[in-house]
């Protein structure tokens, strides 16, 4: 039987949306170990655009789903639609977008909103126990996703960290290569470009997590 993955996107572009390596690199992975994807987005606009070849910021409005449309060649769906019964388990590659689009963390830090449509679908998961990979800055969705004591990793990053602690989430400091999972809640985490230097660097903490969601839908509770 394949797997089926959920993976939602959350733009296009690491300073206002996913980033587009790890979203690669997670996508690969799942297509070599046989899963199905489905990627989704949610259909909302992006709280602002960012010029990628200078950094600034630009007075333009694009919404995440067309923008993630563009990273898997059009083979993306509105997040509203999702059913949490057709899929295995979920994962949501990093990028500013999480923290800007998915949420407010960007802005609101301990105190962010998860976006509805991200919420209630990740959440679906979580009550079904159905593993989450949550990769580079989507940890800091895993408070709101489980509650307290959830535990996970954005690598070593101090002021992070410290807005997961403050949102009462156990956080665990963690080498670019390495996962965390948090073997009750089937959350399993890795710190890809919250630390990485290079593609390889990224993929070998995203290959570890995409395997390891894959290994823990082969035992459901």
């Amino acid at each position: 039987m394949h797997k089926k993955v959920a993976v939602i996107l959350s733009g296009c572009g690491v300073y206002d949306g996913a980033e587009v390596y790890e979203s690669v690199i997670t996508l690969l992975r799942l297509d070599q170990r046989g899963a199905q994807v489905q990627c989704f987005a949610p259909n909302v606009p992006q709280l602002h655009v960012v010029d990628h070849y200078t950094g600034d910021e630009v007075n333009e409005s694009r919404n995440v789903l067309v923008e993630s449309a563009r990273v898997v060649r059009g083979q993306v769906k509105d997040l509203l639609g999702a059913r949490v019964e057709e899929f295995d388990a979920l994962i949501v590659p990093g990028g500013f977008g999480v923290a800007k689009n998915l949420s407010d963390f960007a802005t609101g830090g301990a105190n962010c909103q998860v976006q509805a449509d991200v919420l209630a679908f990740a959440k679906a998961f979580a009550q079904a126990g159905k593993p989450i990979g949550l990769i580079c800055i989507a940890p800091v969705l895993a408070p709101s996703i489980y509650g307290p004591g959830v535990t996970c990793t954005v690598g070593n990053d101090a002021s992070t960290s410290a807005e997961l602690g403050k949102m009462a989430a156990n956080h665990e400091v963690c080498e670019v290569s390495e996962i965390v999972e948090d073997t009750a809640r089937k959350l399993v985490t890795t710190p890809a470009y919250m630390l990485a230097q290079s593609l390889s660097e990224a993929a070998s903490g995203i290959n570890k997590l995409v395997d390891r969601v894959l290994e823990l839908t082969a035992h459901p509770h």
